[in-house]
C-alpha cells in the first residue's frame, strides 16, 4: 500500500464521543502507522467551556498514531468553518486525507478501505470523493458503486478534489435551478432546501456545500455499499444531531474492498434505490415510529 493518508479528526464539546471515536480507530493496524491532524475548537465563552476543555485534556492523552497534530482554536469557529480551515490544510501539505467528527464510530475495516480506494482513485478525475456510510436497506447496495453524492459522516478526498468545493451557496443553488435538477438534488431528502437555508443564512453547514459543489460538476463519489461507519452522535448533547436517530446503522461485519468501476458514470440503480431509502427513513411515519421508540426506552 502506498503512503497512507492523514486522518483528520474535527473535535468541540464531547469528550466521550471524541474517545470512542479514536477507539474506534485504533482497532485497526494502520492506525499505527497513520498521521492524525485533530482540530480542536473553542468555547464560545459559556457553558460550554468545561466541557472544551475536558475534551482538550483528553485529546493530549491520544497515543497510537504515527504522529499526532493537535490545533486548538483561540476562538470558536463553529463546525462549517473548521471543517473547510482544517481539511484545506491538511490537504495542501499532504494532498490527500480522510475526514471525521468526533461522534463517529468507525470499523475494523474503515482505514483499509479509505486508503485502498484514495491510492486506487487518485488519478481518476471524475471521481472527487470516497463515502463510507450508507444507510440500512432491504434493498441490497453494491459493495461499491459511484453516485454523484457527498455524505459528511466519515468521507476522504484528494487536494484536486476539495479544489471543487463551492462556498459559495447562492451560485451552487442557482446552477442547481438553472438546470432543473432541484427534485435529483433532493436524493429524496431535503438538500434543496438546506442549500436554501445556507443562503438565507440560517444554517451553516460544510456539508450541504460540498455535496452540492460535487454535484453541479457532475463529479462522482466511490461510496462504500455496506457501513463503514455510523454517527452515534444523535441525542442530548448534540449540536446538530439532537432528533429521535432516523438513520442509524450497524457496522459491517465483513472485510470491505473497493474496486476500480468501469464506465466511469453515475450507478442509476444504485442512486434510486438510496432515494427510496432516504423517502422512507425520513417519512412521517417511520420519525413517529423513531419518537415512541425513544418514548419506551426512556421509559424503560
Amino acid at each position: 500500500m502506498a503512503k497512507l493518508a492523514p486522518i483528520i479528526l474535527f473535535t468541540y464539546r464531547r469528550a466521550a464521543h471524541t474517545k470512542r471515536c479514536i477507539e474506534s480507530l485504533k482497532q485497526s493496524p494502520l492506525a499505527y502507522e497513520s498521521e492524525l491532524y485533530i482540530f480542536s475548537d473553542a468555547s464560545k465563552g459559556g457553558s460550554d467551556y468545561a466541557d472544551v476543555m475536558a475534551v482538550r485534556s483528553y485529546i493530549k492523552t491520544i497515543t497510537g498514531f504515527k504522529r499526532i497534530v493537535i490545533e486548538e482554536a483561540e476562538q470558536n469557529r463553529g463546525l462549517a468553518t473548521n471543517v473547510i480551515y482544517g481539511v484545506g490544510k491538511v490537504l495542501n501539505e499532504h494532498g490527500r486525507a480522510i475526514v471525521l467528527e468526533d461522534d463517529l464510530i468507525v470499523s475494523p475495516f474503515f482505514l483499509p478501505y479509505m486508503n485502498e480506494a484514495l491510492e486506487m482513485y487518485k488519478d481518476v478525475e471524475e471521481v472527487i470523493n470516497i463515502n463510507s456510510h450508507v444507510l440500512s436497506s432491504p434493498m441490497k447496495f453494491s459493495d461499491n458503486f459511484l453516485i454523484s453524492f457527498a455524505n459528511s459522516w466519515g468521507w476522504a478526498t484528494w487536494k484536486r478534489g476539495w479544489e471543487y468545493f463551492e462556498p459559495d451557496a447562492e451560485k451552487l443553488l442557482a446552477k442547481i435551478k438553472e438546470e432543473g435538477r432541484e427534485r435529483e438534488f433532493d436524493l429524496g431528502y431535503h438538500f434543496t432546501r438546506m442549500l436554501q437555508e445556507q443562503c438565507e443564512g440560517k444554517i451553516n453547514s460544510w456539508a450541504v456545500r460540498w455535496n452540492a459543489s460535487l454535484f453541479v460538476n457532475r463529479k462522482l463519489s466511490l461510496n462504500a455499499g455496506r457501513p463503514l461507519v455510523i454517527n452515534g452522535g444523535f441525542g442530548e448533547g448534540a449540536t446538530h444531531c439532537n432528533t429521535p436517530d432516523l438513520f442509524s446503522v450497524k457496522l459491517t461485519r465483513e472485510e470491505l474492498h473497493p474496486s476500480l468501476i468501469t464506465p466511469l458514470k453515475e450507478d442509476q440503480t444504485m442512486r434510486n434505490k438510496l432515494r427510496k431509502t432516504y423517502m422512507v427513513r425520513t417519512s412521517y411515519t417511520n420519525k413517529l415510529r423513531m419518537a415512541i421508540l425513544t418514548k419506551l426506552k426512556q421509559f424503560f
